[in-house]
């Protein structure tokens, strides 16, 4: 059962999106938010799989939310309406496991929920190619812009991983090409993340790409 917190200040847009969720029974709301700081709370009490992360609330927005959360190891899957450059790239900076626009397909969402829960990443394909662009050459607490990826401080089998992680590929793929199981590809990927010192799959993965892998 994945469980989730949904961060939304708009109540009917808020009980749109728990519906939907409701709708799989493999998943269940654990909490509300109206705001960030409500999310944040809910989020480190409750401990769940995802946060389902507006970015404009009141009170706290959701970037400044998304950022101490996933330092604190939280999964957080911002949905926004607003298809802006600030946000996408803010809310990946900020160490978010995914990025979508509220005009995703109901069914679509909860694969993404999903996708988010089993630790991989999760982006609009509308804003993948800006994406590119936009990280090419920097990520959070890693190298600054221009300086390379540190690949020394990953083992042969880590390269490897990363270089699967480049190319998109989820945690089973990786498992079934490098011939390894499903457990041990998570644990490589977890390992990566900690060595290259970024927050989520999304910026290992354009770390890849700098890196010439994937």
């Amino acid at each position: 059962m994945v469980r989730v917190v949904v961060a939304e200040d708009q109540a009917a847009v808020r009980a749109g999106l728990v519906m939907i969720l409701h709708t799989d029974p493999g998943i269940t709301v654990v909490a509300e938010a109206a705001d960030g700081q409500e999310a944040v709370e809910a989020a480190l009490r409750l401990r769940p799989d995802v946060v389902l992360m507006d970015v404009r609330m009141p009170r706290r927005d959701g970037i400044s939310a998304t950022r101490e959360l996933a330092a604190a190891g939280v999964d957080v899957l911002v949905l926004t309406t607003f298809d802006l450059d600030e946000y996408v790239f803010g809310a990946l900076r900020a160490g978010a496991a995914g990025f979508l626009l509220k005009d995703v397909e109901a069914a679509d969402l909860v694969e993404a929920v999903h996708t988010v829960a089993r630790g991989e990443g999760m982006i609009a394909p509308a804003v993948t190619r800006r994406l590119i662009r936009e990280f090419a050459g920097t990520r959070p607490r890693a190298p600054q812009r221009g300086e390379p990826v540190p690949l020394e401080r990953l083992t042969p089998r880590e390269r490897e991983v990363l270089a699967c992680i480049g190319e998109g590929l989820s945690n089973q793929q990786i498992a079934r090409r490098l011939r390894i199981t499903e457990t041990t590809a998570k644990t490589h990927v977890s390992r990566i993340l900690t060595k290259l010192g970024v927050r989520s799959r999304v910026q290992a993965a354009i770390a890849a790409r700098e890196a010439g892998l994937g």
